[in-house]
């Protein structure tokens, strides 16, 4: 029996590597400079997936459109001074190695923008394994489907032959909006009984249940 998907989207914070405690760190610590009311965790992991300017409005409404420039040079201040932090999830290095010698073509869909993807990319050793890519600075960010719909279109992949893969209802939502089938990780920003309730083919808990969901449904 031949492969049911031949395109592999995955996000990248929280579902290839472990960055979500750090994120929410950097925008709380932002918050601070500027003197504002640091969001709780809850709140502040929510919008994880987001571009960086629809989150900053998301957790900051009352916040001057002047004042986001400011916001997000001091998020990104803080983020980059603890870049160290972030690795890989277990199992994620092996497993896309895995996807790529099975055939699979992989890309990445992600709220990071251009710059920070690639920096991330060539620091996880796994740029080389990945096809193609789409930042949040490019096109529409999640949920809007601009990022899956480009994927596709630049790999001449069709959405029911395409597998969204990602640990927010951001990257599960973009997916339903693209015709395109998702798998949840649910060990990433948002919690499991969200990505459930937006219909994901499955919920897995590790990179190698992954491995294993793909091998015998992929």
């Amino acid at each position: 029996m031949g492969k049911r998907f031949d395109l592999l989207v995955f996000d990248w914070d929280g579902t290839v590597v472990d960055s979500a405690d750090h994120i929410v760190g950097s925008i709380q610590a932002a918050a601070r400079d500027l003197g504002l009311d640091s969001p709780l965790e809850q709140r502040a992991r929510h919008i994880i997936g987001l571009g960086l300017v629809d989150a900053m409005t998301h957790l900051f409404p009352a916040l001057p459109p002047a004042d986001y420039p400011r916001l997000a040079e001091r998020y990104r201040h803080h983020y980059l001074a603890g870049d160290h932090k972030v690795s890989l999830f277990a199992g994620a290095s092996q497993g896309i190695q895995a996807f790529c010698a099975a055939g699979f073509t992989l890309a990445v869909a992600t709220g990071k923008s251009r710059q920070g993807l690639d920096r991330a990319l060539e620091r996880s050793g796994l740029a080389s394994f990945f096809r193609a890519s789409r930042c949040a600075d490019e096109g529409f960010p999640k949920p809007h489907p601009d990022m899956l719909q480009y994927l596709m279109t630049a790999l001449g992949a069709k959405p029911q032959r395409t597998l969204m893969i990602g640990d927010t209802t951001h990257d599960l939502e973009m997916a339903r909006s693209a015709g395109v089938p998702s798998v949840a990780m649910g060990y990433g920003a948002h919690p499991r009984e969200s990505l459930e309730a937006q219909g994901p083919l499955a919920c897995l808990m590790s990179f190698a249940e992954l491995v294993r969901w793909v091998d015998r449904n992929g």
